[in-house]
């Protein structure tokens, strides 16, 4: 509730956001006047839905992740009715409300935001995380305008020659082999995520896939993209087509990225 104080420490203001669990409000640190986002989860609806394993996974992926491009963890408050993640505060949203008030951006503003987020998934795969819900919902900005990567709820971690069996992620942004049977790479999924933000940024909107049902949003997932906007560089539609090759053995992996002639024009 708004004006309730949590852990003796930080008093909450008003809802900034709403999940699958609960809700995230501003909180303000009584003692340093500094704003804080508030994760709360309600642990009834954890136990319904049977997601205390995933929520104390993430718990530990995020105290394990320490980047400039990652959401910063501060303290979890565990009571018995609740548990709060208390966050940093990204405080001018994520990137779909910044795409859909911009709609698309020019190239260089995509590509420093662009070479944010890929700073970050490198991070997390040399750290063994892999996200599978990369999507611009879940990329904050702050109020310098850099990336934080957030929410690692279908978050796992890899093993050496692991892959992975869940099917998860949101269906405008999964890769074509999380839908078919069998096992999967999570490094290669989160690169087709990103290929997916990469266009949304440029574009203003979403590849030729269509949302009107699942089963042809899938086919159409699968069969890859073959047309791009006549706008876009090039270098931006090669790139971005390495990142959408539906075959994920032949998919680019980052290390490539960041070759890419494109990523690299004013890196800084």
């Amino acid at each position: 509730m708004e004006g309730s104080i949590i852990g003796e420490k930080y008093k909450l203001g008003k809802i900034i956001g709403r999940g699958a669990f609960g809700k995230v409000r501003i909180a303000t640190d009584i003692q340093t006047t500094c704003e804080v986002a508030v994760k709360i989860l309600v642990r009834e609806t954890m136990v319904k839905k049977k997601m205390e394993e995933i929520v104390y996974r993430e718990i530990e992926i995020l105290r394990s992740l320490r980047h400039p491009h990652i959401i910063r963890l501060y303290e979890v408050i565990d009571t018995p009715k609740e548990i709060y993640f208390v966050m940093e505060y990204a405080k001018k949203g994520d990137l779909l409300e910044y795409i859909l008030d911009m709609g698309k951006l020019q190239e260089e503003e995509a590509r420093k935001i662009f070479q944010q987020i890929i700073s970050g998934v490198e991070y997390c795969h040399e750290n063994y995380v892999v996200h599978r819900d990369l999507k611009p919902d879940n990329l904050l900005l702050d109020s310098e305008q850099n990336v934080k990567i957030t929410d690692f709820g279908l978050s796992n971690i890899m093993s050496d020659g692991q892959g992975f069996t869940t099917r998860c992620g949101s269906p405008d942004y999964v890769a074509p082999e999380v839908l078919s049977e069998g096992f999967y790479k999570g490094p290669h999924v989160d690169v087709w995520s990103c290929g997916i933000i990469l266009y949304n940024l440029l574009c203003g909107k979403f590849p030729a896939f269509n949302k009107v049902n699942i089963p042809n949003l899938y086919k159409k997932i699968n069969a890859g993209i073959s047309t791009f906007p006549s706008h876009l560089s090039p270098t931006a539609r090669d790139l971005i087509s390495k990142m959408l090759t539906v075959n994920p053995v032949e998919r680019i992996e980052i290390p490539m990225i960041r070759k890419h002639q494109w990523f690299q024009a004013h890196l800084p």
